[in-house]
């Protein structure tokens, strides 16, 4: 009998990890600092977090990046099989049910064409798609297809119905483009996932568009750089500290071309067909990443003074506008932007990552 309970108490101890009763549980340890790097929406998208294991950890950074592809598939332009690509496809032929998430980025993205004026629109693609061939060709678009595709942009012409979640294009031959706020809201959508996996402390950045959770251990917040608007000229953006939030930046400084001349941005403008030729930048600070990569690209469209009063009129948001002039870079700021926390610029660590144009 003797021998026999001291068998089953042998087998307890082991089923229950060693943890039986007067002994007390194992610490986690503290946590570790992890990074994940994949390719998405033809760009690097990076994940940082801290767990204190690294099977949690990696299953994690799974769910995150299978997120962000669910995604891409819904929102491609560039994929002709995607969701928002047969919805084009489908133009002039009446209301079209589609899925919950390219629904939502198409009643952000009307929304803020109607708060801004259309001056951010999905139905840009017509226009933006000869800007494309102009790039590559080096050559501007003719002044006719501009206006025969002008006549295809705007948002007005795009009507949703929230309640059958169906999107109507009126014309044949209209075509969308969400590139203006699919990487924060993928960036976002990713980071849902993290917390939904009980991962708390946070960064998922790509392509210059970053959202963070809670802060890294032992620190206020997440140190993330200002891309400056022309790395040549001396002055130099502050660094965020971050947490809870997102940060989406808009400019030329790395996708542009140069036409006799004249430097275009890849940004076009929807009211006049061209590329954006202002050489600046704006950096905007939301609580959400689809609200700062929609809103940076707007505030970029219309300057500082509409931009950023645009900004100053949507709740918890902050931007820096940079701009290169004859005299060097001028800066402006929103009314909120002091209030977004910087790190102490002596301190020399580097930054967890970069919000760039």
């Amino acid at each position: 009998m003797g021998a026999t309970f001291a068998t089953w108490l042998l087998v307890w101890s082991w089923i229950s990890g060693g943890q039986g009763r007067g002994q007390e549980p194992k610490p986690a340890g503290p946590p570790m600092r992890f990074e994940f790097t994949e390719v998405h929406m033809a760009s690097p998208f990076q994940i940082v977090l801290y767990s204190t294991d690294a099977t949690a950890a990696r299953r994690a950074s799974r769910a995150a990046f299978d997120r962000i592809e669910v995604l891409n598939k819904a929102l491609s332009d560039y994929d002709p099989e995607s969701e928002i690509s047969r919805l084009s496809a489908s133009a002039g032929k009446g209301p079209i049910r589609v899925g919950r998430d390219l629904f939502d980025v198409l009643e952000r993205s009307k929304r803020i064409s109607e708060r801004s004026g259309g001056m951010f629109d999905a139905t840009i693609a017509p226009v933006g798609r000869l800007w494309r061939r102009a790039r590559r060709a080096r050559k501007l678009p003719d002044p006719a297809l501009i206006a025969n595709a002008r006549k295809l942009v705007g948002s007005d012409k795009m009507i949703l119905d929230p309640a059958q979640h169906t999107v109507e294009l009126k014309l044949p031959g209209m075509k969308l483009d969400v590139g203006g706020v699919a990487k924060g809201y993928a960036a976002q959508a990713a980071l849902d996932v993290l917390r939904e996996q009980g991962i708390r402390r946070a960064l998922v950045g790509g392509a210059g568009d970053i959202v963070t959770s809670d802060p890294p251990p032992g620190t206020d917040g997440w140190r993330v750089a200002i891309a400056p608007v022309d790395p040549r000229l001396p002055y130099r953006p502050p660094i965020l500290l971050l947490k809870n939030a997102a940060v989406s930046t808009a400019g030329d400084a790395e996708r542009f071309v140069e036409i006799d001349g004249r430097r275009y941005s890849h940004i076009v403008n929807p009211k006049t067909g061209m590329g954006h030729e202002d050489r600046a930048s704006v950096t905007v600070v939301a609580p959400d990443g689809g609200t700062a990569d929609a809103l940076e690209t707007t505030a970029y469209l219309l300057g500082p003074e509409r931009g950023l009063k645009l900004v100053d009129d949507t709740p918890g948001c902050a931007a820096l506008y940079q701009r290169v002039t004859p005299e060097g870079v001028r800066t402006f700021e929103s009314s909120r932007f002091k209030l977004v926390p910087k790190a102490d610029a002596r301190d020399a660590r580097p930054p967890a990552a970069s919000s760039r144009p």
